[in-house]
């Protein structure tokens, strides 16, 4: 009697272990979602948009208004001209800008804390600007950006993924921080976050 109660015990036990085991595996963290083809076009927009504030602060930034007509080395390699017009408007706190870049080779390169903030990317083409850019904090920033063809070559997200884009049509709103519409025809958006030019 004792010995067939020893054995139901070790029996039980038996079963139960399995069970330990599955649960512990079910408490481990899910492993973090990929960077998809739609984060991936996300990123590279955000690297054309943050490619053109810069090119833009560095050239144009402390301009008198009116007509534009400047170019810049890049500071990682290539150059940028931009040119049209600009016109301060302080009463609203925004600057109304007609703008076209010209992007040739222009390396620009951003590493993050947030790995959907990092890239390293070359942008060749020509976009136009035009819209808004907020100045104050009672403006809004609300721009319309085109290209019949801009081509983005580099790495996005963090670790690297390669992306090439060749020839792409671009046409894109900004409202605020959203940055949202199409890139080689397919949707894409971005929330930039923070003030933007």
């Amino acid at each position: 009697m004792e010995r067939a109660r020893t054995s139901r015990t070790l029996r039980a036990l038996f079963r139960a272990v399995p069970v330990v085991f599955l649960i512990g595996c079910q408490d481990e963290p899910p492993e973090p979602p990929p960077c998809d083809d739609a984060c991936t076009d996300g990123i590279a927009l955000r690297s054309l948009r943050e490619t053109m504030k810069l090119v833009y602060n560095i050239t144009l930034q402390g301009n008198a208004e009116g007509e534009q007509d400047e170019s810049t080395p890049c500071p990682l390699g290539g150059s940028a001209r931009v040119f049209g017009t600009a016109t301060s408007n302080p009463v609203h706190g925004a600057t109304e800008v007609e703008l076209t870049y010209e992007l040739d080779a222009c390396r620009y390169v951003e590493i993050d804390d947030e790995p959907v903030e990092t890239y390293a990317m070359m942008l060749d083409g020509v976009v136009t600007q035009s819209g808004v850019l907020a100045v104050q904090p009672t403006a809004t920033t609300a721009l319309l950006f085109h290209s019949d063809s801009v081509t983005l070559t580099g790495s996005v997200f963090d670790p690297p993924r390669p992306f090439l884009e060749e020839d792409c049509v671009l046409d894109v709103v900004q409202n605020g921080n959203d940055l949202s519409g199409l890139l080689c025809e397919r949707e894409v958006g971005v929330d930039l976050g923070g003030p933007q030019n």
